[in-house]
């Protein structure tokens, strides 16, 4: 079967996707990147909020006509979004054209979906808490270009009340070092350049390893063993890791970074508010003075860092003067990176019974506030990279003498990029660029 898998979502969901196609290539079938010519289409969904759900329904719809008009003969449904209202009958029925609906742990079964061994309609839900790690001897099928990402662990044992994720995930699970390392070096092998770790909260690593959380084995463990391992095999390998949790990133972290040459110092720090009694609100179990001591410790430490954060506005019961605490953090902190969301509210979330919820045309107000201040700091951070030469991962080629690509400050898909001028480029490679001209997002520059 010529199979077409569209990704929404997180890396998370992308290293997901990456699974179920190396399970089908391994099956005999034929991955393809145009749906048109697929007769299985599978859309690996998210819903986390309610505009990612909105969009996964959206993409539903459009493989939909393909498989009214086209060659498609199956069309499958996976993900969060899935398991998000696995018992809510409404979204069967709102969507007859589906033949399959698979949860979050399904991912072992799409082989068996895809060739039709089960009855239709079909709906594949075992809990997120029984899923295992992948199987090494498999390989993942990788949709990114000269980068991978790594799951270190599975779930989240945070409860935080905007949040549904251990609902559809499960409870954290950390893989063991040795098979992060294993994947690693194997990814590398076959040409990646840089590896990305990821998890609903990385630096909680390893805690649910030992009974009490005390573990002596975390994050800063996991980046020295795979920094040893990936420098002997290829010095000039980043990596890099995001989603980090202001609880439990400290300095043995930090110092881990800051020996070896091959961990980008760049801090992806999701604090979600600034004002202490919103994070009260949203179980963040921290403070504004807890923040503000930790990115005083990542600068005092690592003064060249890249900070990057993400930000939930109109939450319910955000006063004007929580969010000028907001502002005024940001503005402080000078993040180089920063992203905004506005509250999305949905019944199964705990925050949905709070009082006081935040005016919709109130939210997006704070949103554009915050960008626009963001903006400014952006564009003045990005302004003491000109005349600086930095290694570049080159990885796309858009027209003819200008490429795109990223530096070590710069994660894929969330932050701006490098824009390089040059007559030919290798993709996937990393090249010395002379940065010449800064934006309010990405920069630009020259091969040095």
């Amino acid at each position: 079967m010529i199979v077409f898998l569209e990704t929404l979502g997180c890396s998370r969901n992308q290293v997901d996707s990456e699974i179920m196609l190396g399970k089908l290539v391994a099956a005999g079938h034929q991955r393809t990147d145009d749906p048109a010519t697929a007769e299985v289409i599978i859309v690996n969904t998210c819903g986390f909020i309610s505009t990612a759900s909105d969009e996964a329904v959206e993409v539903i719809l459009e493989m939909a006509e393909l498989k009214e008009k086209g060659i498609c003969q199956r069309l499958i449904a996976t993900g969060c979004l899935a398991q998000r209202y696995k018992d809510d009958p409404s979204l069967l029925a709102s969507l007859p054209e589906v033949d399959a609906f698979l949860g979050t742990a399904a991912c072992e079964q799409i082989v068996d979906v895809v060739e039709g061994r089960q009855t239709t309609p079909l709906t594949l839900f075992p809990d997120p808490n029984t899923r295992g790690f992948q199987d090494l001897t498999q390989d993942r099928e990788l949709i990114s270009t000269g980068f991978a990402y790594i799951k270190v662990s599975e779930g989240c044992n945070r409860y935080c009340t905007y949040c549904i994720i251990p609902q559809l995930r499960g409870k954290q699970r950390s893989r063991p070092v040795e098979d992060i390392c294993t994947e690693a070096v194997s990814l590398v092998g076959k040409g990646v350049k840089e590896i990305i770790l990821t998890a609903e909260n990385t630096t909680d690593y390893g805690q649910d390893l030992v009974a009490g959380g005390d573990t002596g084995l975390g994050l800063d463990i996991v980046l020295s063993s795979l920094a040893k391992r990936l420098a002997n095999r290829d010095k000039n390998v980043w990596i890099r890791f995001l989603y980090t949790h202001p609880q439990t990133l400290g300095p043995e972290i930090i110092k881990a970074v800051q020996a070896h040459d091959n961990l980008c110092s760049y801090y992806d720090v999701p604090i979600q508010h600034a004002a202490s009694t919103m994070l009260r609100r949203m179980g963040r179990p921290y403070t504004t003075e807890d923040l503000v001591g930790l990115f005083g410790l990542i600068r005092k430490l690592d003064p060249e860092a890249s900070l990057r954060t993400t930000l939930i506005v109109g939450f319910p019961g955000e006063t004007e003067e929580e969010f000028e605490i907001l502002k005024d953090f940001i503005a402080q902190v000078r993040f180089d990176h920063l992203g905004v969301f506005t509250y999305s509210d949905s019944d199964d979330l705990k925050s949905h019974g709070f009082k006081d919820h935040v005016p919709k045309k109130i939210a997006e107000e704070r949103h554009d506030i915050l960008m626009a201040a963001q903006a400014k700091i952006s564009a003045q951070v990005n302004q003491r990279h000109v005349g600086k030469i930095y290694p570049v991962l080159v990885e796309e080629n858009p027209e003819t003498g200008v490429y795109i690509g990223r530096t070590q400050f710069q994660a894929p898909e969330v932050d701006g990029m490098t824009f390089i001028y040059s007559p030919g480029l290798e993709i996937g490679t990393i090249v010395p660029v002379r940065i010449t001209d800064a934006y309010e997002y990405d920069i630009a520059g020259e091969m040095a």
